[in-house]
């Protein structure tokens, strides 16, 4: 007679019966929270779809991991008192629940905003890196609508990964002198990223700055005179933008002109 040996993966999560009242959002760990996406959740409410969400026991509470909108949902029809079964952890910190917050997430529509600031949270080199050359400009990812909030996350990433720290921080401290609080949106971003990155060694930062801020239209002229470059040779916007800068920057006499940046 033969056996066959079963080989059996084992989770470091158990399922257990967790009590909704008991449960709490971690604000670091977790994404913020899309009130129209529990009210739909809400009202298409089919138990046999829930799943099971992902918690861990920590500071004397259940700490939602994966699954808030779900969990949220059901206190919003009064299940407060009710348990659900779920995949639990005990002993993670709220870093190492950041971590397996975006490792679920992975094959999931969640938007760059909410994974880079559980990135930070969960103290990834990239995210924790871009937060703090933000941070250095005296800016700040949000949101939320305060002075000094860059909301395209993805291009400061893409601005990053394509250049370095020192181009992303020479970037934003440009728009930031510049034009404010209205040239901090994605297409000035990614085309000041161009620039800086180009002219590295070249671009005299104060010279940049005086002419673009006194460019006619701010950063809506920046905007206008790009949109036209684009139409003209069929960039991408980002490129036009940095194009349209450099015009800007040699048309006034005098010295700071920069080489043409089509040759």
């Amino acid at each position: 007679m033969t056996t066959n040996d079963t080989h059996r993966t084992t989770r470091q999560a158990r399922l257990k019966w967790v009590p909704i009242a008991d449960m709490r959002v971690s604000p670091l760990a977790q994404r913020e929270i899309n009130r129209h996406r529990v009210d739909r959740i809400a009202a298409d409410f089919d138990p046999e779809e829930v799943g099971n969400p992902t918690v861990s026991w920590r500071d004397g509470h259940w700490y939602v991991i994966d699954g808030q909108h779900r969990i949220e949902a059901m206190r919003q029809m009064g299940w407060e008192d009710q348990s659900i079964q779920c995949w639990t952890y005990e002993g993670l910190t709220e870093a190492e629940e950041a971590e397996r917050f975006l490792r679920l997430n992975d094959v999931l529509a969640v938007d760059r905003y909410a994974r880079f600031k559980v990135g930070v949270a969960a103290a990834r080199d990239e995210a924790c890196e871009i937060d703090r050359v933000v941070r250095l400009q005296g800016l700040v990812v949000s949101r939320d609508k305060i002075p000094g909030a860059v909301r395209a996350v993805g291009t400061l990433e893409r601005v990053y990964r394509r250049s370095d720290s020192a181009t992303l921080g020479r970037t934003l401290r440009i728009i930031r002198d510049a034009y404010g609080d209205p040239g901090l949106e994605a297409a000035v971003i990614d085309g000041i990223g161009h620039l800086c990155a180009r002219y590295n060694g070249v671009l005299d930062e104060a010279v940049a700055v005086e002419r673009l801020s006194n460019a006619h239209g701010g950063a809506n002229g920046l905007l206008g005179k790009a949109e036209m470059i684009r139409h003209r040779t069929g960039n991408a916007k980002g490129l036009c933008v940095g194009a349209a800068a450099v015009e800007i920057i040699n048309a006034k006499r005098g010295g700071g002109k920069l080489p043409s940046w089509w040759t």
